[in-house]
């Protein structure tokens, strides 16, 4: 069943929009490291200066052709990552709209959140993670990635409030209330980065965003996935209905967690969901682990990919050591571009860097390249 707002609060909203009743991040609170640069105008307010330097780069791109959870399937009605951001994005800008929040800086984090992913999702994360540990390099995890793709891999200049929510989004890890963490500064945030890179998901666990934007960005992540991962699966026919306890309707689900969201946040300084609906949300994201995401039709195809990690990791992880591999020179030229200082990075910290930036097709090109040898891997058609 689809809930509707209530009505009391819908007129209290639309009397406090008259109003010109605001309760989120002001423009004028923005920060960025080089407060010189990229000052706001009429037509381009700070944080949508951040949005469109994210959509213009070629890691945004890039999402298209990454893995949202379904690998290897030519198909176009399946979700890749790109589609899952604009999701999150429609998602949060119109719990934030509703909640009087800056919606320009809501659409910054969102279009940004994922940045940092790997190559085959999450599998392809951990993967990354466990090469990256293996030869005594940082932790890996997308979230964490996403900051240095935009701070280090590219100079972007983004304000600190876009920075801090895509750090701090990770919708793996939900809670039913999030109430903003005080702001703490571009040291803060780097030292965050490093603490997560340090212990990782120990640290990860406790991020919470300095701005309300960034929790609603948080809850829309879970709230975009939940059902439409689902969805896909039933699309590729991979699962009977009956696995499922609980039946989950996608836009049932986002538009009865955005009014609950709307409905218990509005006009607080804090961002909540009833735990009727945080259960309802925690108990189908813990359903799609056990039948989805760990079931063995799509296990099977990260064991393959899994080795192939390895093998054209430490393959790269050579070439950057001597210096000599062209795919890898070229990786790190176009990165010193911007940032020359990028020249003395460790080979571990620049393999991770290079791989985390691959799109699937472009993974698999590499490591028949690198390796001289086919790839295992084998796409299951549209007419298969």
């Amino acid at each position: 069943m689809f809930r509707r707002l209530d009505g009391e609060l819908e007129s209290r909203i639309k009397a406090d929009r008259e109003k010109g009743v605001f309760f989120g991040t002001d423009e004028s609170c923005a920060v960025r490291m080089n407060g010189e640069r990229d000052k706001p105008s009429l037509i381009r307010p700070a944080f949508v200066r951040d949005s469109e330097k994210i959509m213009n780069l070629a890691l945004y791109g890039r999402l298209q052709d990454k893995t949202q959870v379904l690998s290897l399937y030519h198909n176009d009605d399946i979700s890749r990552r790109l589609l899952h951001v604009q999701f999150v994005s429609r998602i949060a800008r119109d719990i934030s709209a509703a909640l009087g929040l800056n919606t320009d800086l809501t659409e910054a984090i969102a279009l940004g959140h994922d940045i940092g992913h790997t190559p085959f999702g999450h599998a392809g994360e951990r993967m990354l993670d466990e090469n990256s540990v293996r030869h005594g390099g940082p932790r890996f995890c997308h979230n964490v990635h996403g900051v240095r793709a935009l701070t280090v891999l590219n100079k972007c200049n983004l304000t600190h409030q876009t920075l801090d929510g895509i750090l701090c989004h990770n919708g793996e890890m939900p809670m039913s209330e999030y109430r903003p963490v005080p702001f703490d500064g571009f040291d803060g945030l780097y030292r965050r980065v490093e603490d997560c890179e340090t212990r990782g998901a120990e640290a990860i666990t406790k991020l919470v965003p300095c701005t309300l934007e960034g929790c609603v960005v948080r809850m829309a992540d879970i709230i975009a996935y939940v059902g439409k991962d689902r969805r896909d699966a039933a699309t590729l026919k991979l699962f009977d209905d009956n696995l499922f306890d609980l039946s989950i309707d996608n836009a049932e689900i986002i538009n009865n967690a955005t009014v609950d969201i709307i409905e218990n946040s509005y006009g607080r300084p804090y961002l909540r969901m009833s735990e009727e609906m945080f259960s309802v949300l925690d108990a189908a994201k813990r359903e799609n682990y056990s039948v989805i995401y760990g079931s063995e039709k799509v296990r099977a195809v990260y064991d393959t990919i899994n080795g192939m990690f390895t093998e054209l990791f430490d393959a790269l992880l050579i070439d950057f050591e001597k210096g000599g591999g062209k795919i890898a020179q070229n990786f790190e030229d176009s990165v010193c571009k911007y940032n020359p200082s990028y020249r003395d990075e460790i080979p571990v910290r620049k393999t991770c860097d290079f791989m985390a930036s691959m799109t699937d097709d472009f993974f698999i090109a590499a490591y028949e390249h690198l390796l001289g040898k086919s790839s295992p891997l084998v796409y299951k058609g549209y007419f298969d």
